[in-house]
């Protein structure tokens, strides 16, 4: 199977992504991610308001299995939680990078992305190379 590697996101090695848009945060899970873990039952994911920091785990997300943490690739405030895919997890592996996406949070600190990995490292990571 091929992936994508959007390059407009940065990544995680606990293959979670995040891609800014100015001070908006959005967090999901790869598409490796999604295939490694098989068919996503449950999701857990922090409130609005909520405050997450960088490397430190926000939610989990619960597969037949496996259950795994989330780890957040950068600090900042939940200003969103996709409702959607809360109540039907299954969906992520539909469109991980566009409607799959799993939390929006509001960066105090942009720069913190720049310590994730980019597209082509991450596919590196994944792909063996």
């Amino acid at each position: 199977m091929s992936f994508e590697y959007p390059q407009d996101l940065r990544y995680l090695d606990t293959h979670e992504y995040v891609r800014l848009d100015g001070d908006i945060a959005t967090i999901g899970i790869s598409e490796f991610a999604v295939d490694q873990l098989g068919d996503i039952v449950f999701l857990e994911l922090p409130e609005i308001n909520d405050v997450i920091t960088l490397n430190d785990q926000f939610g989990t997300i619960e597969s037949v299995k496996a259950v795994e943490h989330l780890n957040s690739p950068i600090s900042g405030t939940v200003i969103e939680r996709n409702q959607a895919v809360i109540d039907s997890p299954e969906d992520i592996a539909e469109d991980p990078y566009g409607e799959g996406w799993l939390i929006k949070v509001r960066t105090n600190d942009a720069a913190e992305i720049e310590d994730a990995m980019t597209a082509d490292e991450y596919r590196a990571l994944v792909e063996g190379e």
